[in-house]
C-alpha cells in the first residue's frame, strides 16, 4: 500500500518518478498505458524524453533502456488487442469511473475510423489514444498480423524518438535538466495538439 501511495506521490513530479522507478519501474508504466486501461493517466512522452535525458548523465544505459522500453510498449499494445478482441465490446457499456474514462474510448474509436490501423502508430504520441487505440483494433477485429506490424513501427518509433531526443539533448546541453519543467510542458502541449485540432475541426464541422 505504501508502494502505490509513493507512486501517485511520484507522479507530480517526472524527474522523482523517473528516478525512483528504475527500469523494472518504467517497463511496468510503459506497459500499463499502453496495455491496461487503467494506465490512460500515465505521463508516456515526458517520462520516456525524461529518462533518456537521465540516460545522458548515467542514471541509465541508453541501449538497455531503449530495448526494455520497446519490448513493453509492443507487449503492452499486444495486451489492449487481446482485450479489445475477447471482451472489448462491453466496454461501451461501462460506467466511467476514476481510471476509465468512455469518453476516450469513443474517441479513439472515431479516429480509428477515419484513419485506419495508421491510429496504433499515429496515438503512441497522443495521450489516452495509446491506451485504448490497441483495444479498438482488437474490437474491430483487425488481423492481428496487421496489428503487429503497425504495433511494433509505433511502439520502436514512440520509443527511441522520445528516449533519443532527451539522451541527445542531455548530451549536447547537459544544463537542460535546469530547465526540464519547460521542456515537459513543450512535450505535453506537443502530445495533446492533435487532440486540440480534432476537437476544433469537429467543433467548426458542426456549426
Amino acid at each position: 500500500m505504501e508502494l502505490i501511495v509513493e507512486f501517485f506521490d511520484k507522479l507530480r513530479d517526472i524527474q522523482a518518478l523517473v528516478a525512483w522507478a528504475g527500469y523494472i519501474g518504467l517497463f511496468i508504466i510503459v506497459f500499463s498505458e499502453t496495455g491496461l486501461l487503467v494506465g490512460f493517466f500515465l505521463p508516456g512522452d515526458s517520462m520516456l524524453f525524461t529518462a533518456g535525458l537521465f540516460a545522458a548523465q548515467g542514471l541509465f544505459n541508453i541501449y538497455e533502456l531503449n530495448l526494455l522500453l520497446i519490448v513493453a510498449a509492443v507487449t503492452g499494445d499486444a495486451t489492449g488487442y487481446y482485450i479489445g478482441k475477447t471482451g472489448g465490446h462491453a466496454l461501451y457499456a461501462k460506467e466511467d469511473s476514476r481510471f476509465f474514462k468512455k469518453q476516450h474510448l469513443i474517441a479513439t474509436k472515431e479516429f480509428y475510423e477515419k484513419y485506419g490501423p495508421f491510429t496504433i502508430v499515429a496515438a503512441r504520441w497522443m495521450p489516452f489514444a495509446r491506451t485504448f487505440a490497441p483495444v479498438v483494433a482488437g474490437i474491430a477485429e483487425m488481423s492481428y498480423a496487421k496489428f503487429a506490424t503497425y504495433n511494433i513501427i509505433g511502439g520502436v518509433t514512440w520509443v527511441l524518438s522520445m528516449t533519443l531526443a532527451g539522451y541527445f539533448l542531455g548530451t549536447a546541453f547537459p544544463a537542460i535538466v535546469k530547465h526540464l519543467e519547460i521542456v515537459i510542458i513543450a512535450i505535453v502541449f506537443l502530445s495533446i495538439l492533435p487532440g486540440i485540432i480534432k476537437y476544433l475541426q469537429v467543433k467548426y464541422e458542426k456549426k
